[in-house]
């Protein structure tokens, strides 16, 4: 971009690239798009999608500049919250009111988290270390050796949904329930007709119903669950029953998607870099590298949105007030000048950990630690058992530009 003057919207070295289809996602095509947007045009104003107009930021240093000004760049659920598809206009035609912490700006942002945050703690996920390798373990002995079965449904879902209903206290024999809300929770695609605003809307608020039902039950029997640790704090014990729908959406997907599609992207990715599967196999140590390097190349979370609460320039570049701004960590994640050759994954890359797949500033991923160790766990129960995920078939990926996912991915375990 110019840097002697500052580029009004319709300005840019080349035409607008709009990577918010669904359909770059669903047929991995995306990775193209964002290198020439990194090389030519790294911030640069979309005028149409089907999410209307927005500005699309695609390298790592405006990102981070956008994350540690959040009253410049809002993450208000009212003026539009963290996706791209957020509408206030959709929401007051809807009533779809959905307001979470990681879509507030503060102060209510920072009371909500500091309850929250102390369930994710140190300490807290230290202790749950035990019960995730059983578990693990256990999943993973019921797997079939030498035969085709979907990772997918076996062992990233398995797995991820077990730990949520272990934090919520949810009831064990429902925990499928919690995959079903996760998806309608996180699919941005669902707010582009009525028919499938509606059905999410019916899905969520389900969802709504079956943990306003835990809530009476722990106001009356608390224990240690994070349902009973929001009922104890004064900035989330009043909520209104939309903010409550709100915040489960966000543990639920947080939780859920971005975890599953990692693990999902352990065994996809390894796969296709067979030599830094054998660095790794032949060295074990190399684990909790691995896992930040996965987790970078997946960015199971595709974007962050803000929306500009006052006119501003960055990179030359004059943002108006009212204006979309489209965070890609996925791109940002690849940015040759942070992460060199950013396409591929390398077990031992040393700067891994510098990934934004968790978000940067006060909206950083509060459930960072659990994923983490869900990760950690995995590989390392794989290697004790000396289990290796050959994939047999390309995966089937989600159609949509916000959660970056698998569907489905057949393997075959082998022993190496």
């Amino acid at each position: 971009m110019a840097s002697n003057a500052t580029l009004e919207r319709t300005q840019s070295p080349i035409e607008p690239i709009d990577v918010s289809l669904a359909e770059l996602y669903a047929e991995d095509r995306w990775q193209g798009l964002f290198a020439k947007l990194r090389a030519e045009a790294p911030i640069q104003y979309v005028p149409e999608s089907d999410f209307g107009p927005y500005w699309s930021v695609s390298t790592y240093k405006p990102i981070i500049h956008i994350e540690a000004l959040p009253k410049i760049f809002s993450s208000d659920w009212e003026k539009g919250g963290i996706a791209i598809s957020g509408d206030p206009e959709l929401l007051k035609q809807y009533n779809m009111r959905e307001p979470m912490f990681i879509a507030m700006d503060p102060p209510k942002h920072t009371g909500q988290r500091r309850t929250v945050a102390p369930s994710f703690g140190p300490s807290e996920v230290a202790a749950m270390k035990a019960e995730c390798v059983a578990r693990t373990g256990e999943v993973l002995d019921g797997l079939p050796i030498g035969e085709p079965f979907d990772w997918v449904q076996r062992v990233s879902i398995e797995l991820t949904t077990g730990m949520l209903a272990k934090i919520f206290d949810f009831p064990w024999e429902q925990r499928d329930k919690l995959t079903e809300w996760s998806d309608f929770g996180g699919d941005v695609e669902l707010t582009k007709c009525q028919e499938s605003v509606e059905l999410r809307l019916a899905k969520m608020q389900e969802m709504g119903m079956a943990f306003a039902a835990l809530w009476q039950d722990r106001m009356a029997n608390p224990g240690k669950d994070l349902i009973s640790v929001m009922l104890k704090s004064d900035a989330m014990r009043e909520m209104e029953p939309e903010e409550f729908i709100g915040n489960l959406i966000l543990l639920i997907v947080g939780g859920n998607d971005t975890t599953r599609n990692s693990m999902s992207s352990y065994a996809y990715g390894l796969n296709k870099y067979p030599a830094e599967r054998a660095k790794l196999e032949a060295d074990p140590s190399l684990i909790p590298n691995a896992v930040q390097e996965l987790i970078r190349w997946q960015t199971p979370l595709s974007h962050m949105r803000r929306t500009v609460t006052e006119d501003t320039e960055i990179e030359g570049v004059q943002m108006k007030a009212g204006d979309k701004v489209v965070m890609w960590y996925i791109s940002a994640n690849r940015d040759e000048s942070v992460f060199e050759d950013g396409e591929a994954i390398r077990v031992d890359r040393e700067n891994a950990r510098r990934h934004l797949s968790f978000g940067y500033g006060i909206h950083r991923c509060v459930g960072a630690r659990v994923a983490e160790l869900q990760l950690v766990t995995l590989l390392e129960e794989m290697a004790k058992r000396r289990l290796r995920a050959n994939v047999i078939g390309e995966p089937k990926r989600v159609a949509a530009c916000f959660v970056h996912g698998y569907k489905a991915m057949q393997v075959e375990l082998s022993r190496y």
